[in-house]
């Protein structure tokens, strides 16, 4: 038998499932259920996938896949999708066939910290084809991410992060910022007064607060791309 809280997040995962084919965020499910932490959250999504209404899909951040509803009723297991609303999927035509995107080229420059800040861009070492569709306007590069400080985002270590060049961003947006001119990261960006956080999507890693000049915006992300080998 569920607790209230319990049976309150199967319905909503369930719900944002079935509307919108995505799994929500843990921040989210947090808010939905008016929990203060995001470890509240943990422990009624771990409760749920003990109990076998939920399963937990290998190798996708937080990917979840409602096994069953509160009454017993099986639930539609076709709703099942990575949370990550920039990982990229395969656009299909109306017959269900894949459509052919003969992608974008973009430099890949480097590694990019998502943990410890490591050192600056580097030079161009790769290149890669990225579908047009997650291309705008302006220029853009990609990175390969090294550490698991945005795991909480969808972000995992060896995925290549699509990055829209730009020296500002707003509050909430997930950046590549340089720091101190020689360390180079991914993280969330805050803004309060004339102060810059850095916010990891790990509780493992605490966020980081900067001075007025101490932080330049490289660029923000617009897409990622993972490889399974």
């Amino acid at each position: 038998m569920l607790t209230r809280k319990q049976q309150e997040l199967l319905l909503f995962i369930h719900k944002r499932l079935s509307e919108d084919g995505v799994s929500p965020s843990f921040d989210e499910m947090k808010e939905a259920l008016g929990l203060a932490s995001k470890s509240g959250v943990h422990r009624l999504v771990s409760a749920l996938e003990e109990r076998g209404f939920i399963r937990r899909l290998a190798n996708r951040a937080r990917a979840l896949e409602v096994l069953k509803l509160p009454n017993g009723q099986a639930a539609d297991t076709s709703t099942a999708i990575a949370q990550s609303d920039n990982v990229v999927s395969a656009p299909f035509g109306r017959r269900g066939e894949p459509v052919e995107d003969s992608g974008i080229e973009v430099p890949v420059l480097g590694r990019i910290a998502a943990g410890v800040p490591i050192e600056a861009i580097q030079h161009e070492t790769d290149r890669l084809s990225v579908p047009s569709n997650m291309i705008s306007d302006g220029d853009h590069f990609a990175l390969e991410v090294n550490g698991d400080s945005m795991i909480e985002k969808g972000i995992l270590d060896g995925d290549l992060v699509i990055i829209k060049r730009a020296d500002t961003a707003t509050t909430g947006e997930i950046v590549v910022a340089l720091v101190h001119d020689e360390e180079a990261t991914l993280k969330t960006l805050r803004k309060k007064g004339g102060s810059i956080a850095l916010e990891a999507a790990n509780p493992a890693y605490e966020t980081r607060i900067f001075g007025p000049g101490e932080v330049k915006v490289q660029g923000r992300l617009v897409g990622l791309i993972r490889r399974y080998h």
